[in-house]
C-alpha cells in the first residue's frame, strides 16, 4: 500500500514536532523543578551529607578542594556540588546572601575572628553545632557554637537554599 506524499510529509512533520516538543518540555520541567520548594528542600537536605564526607580534611589556606580547605573554600566546595556558585571569601558570602534570624541546618553561620568584619564561615548543622574548616593545623570538624570563643564572635546566619 502506498501512502500519498501529503500524508507521508504530514506524519513526518508531526513526528518531528512531538519529538522536539518532548525535548523542550523535559528541559523546561527540569529547569522548573529546581525552583520549587520541594527541590530546594531536597537540595538543602543534601548539604550536610556532602559536608560530612570531608570531615578530617586538612585546613589549607586558599584551599577549595579535598586536598585542603580554608573556611570559605570548604563552603564554596560543598555548595558547588549542588550547582551553586559562591564567592571564595567569608565576607563575600556574608554580603551576598540574605540574612536569617534563626539558622536552620544547611544555612551558613558567620564569625568575626580577625581584622574588620566577618572573617570565618561554617555550615550550620543544627543543635548549636556547625561544620567548618577552622584554621591551620586543624581539619574539617564539628564545633559547638555555644563555646565562648564562637559565641562571642558570632555575626549572623545567611541562607543559600
Amino acid at each position: 500500500m502506498r501512502i500519498p506524499r501529503f500524508w507521508s510529509c504530514s506524519i513526518m512533520s508531526l513526528s518531528l514536532i512531538f519529538l522536539v516538543a518532548g525535548c523542550i518540555s523535559a528541559r523546561a520541567e527540569q529547569r522548573t523543578n529546581h525552583g520549587t520548594a520541594q527541590s530546594v528542600t531536597g537540595q538543602r537536605a543534601d548539604v550536610l551529607p556532602i559536608a560530612q564526607r570531608y570531615l578530617g580534611t586538612p585546613y589549607r589556606y586558599g584551599g577549595s578542594d579535598p586536598r585542603g580547605f580554608d573556611c570559605s573554600g570548604f563552603v564554596l566546595f560543598v555548595f558547588r556540588q549542588l550547582g551553586i556558585q559562591l564567592p571564595h571569601t567569608a565576607a563575600g558570602q556574608f554580603s551576598r546572601l540574605p540574612p536569617v534570624a534563626q539558622p536552620q541546618p544547611g544555612d551558613l553561620v558567620f564569625f568575626h575572628t580577625y581584622g574588620n568584619g566577618v572573617s570565618h564561615v561554617g555550615i550550620y548543622a543544627g543543635n548549636n553545632r556547625f561544620i567548618h574548616s577552622p584554621r591551620a593545623g586543624k581539619t574539617v570538624e564539628y564545633t559547638d557554637m555555644r563555646i565562648e570563643y564562637w559565641r562571642t564572635r558570632y555575626r549572623g546566619a545567611r541562607r543559600v537554599l
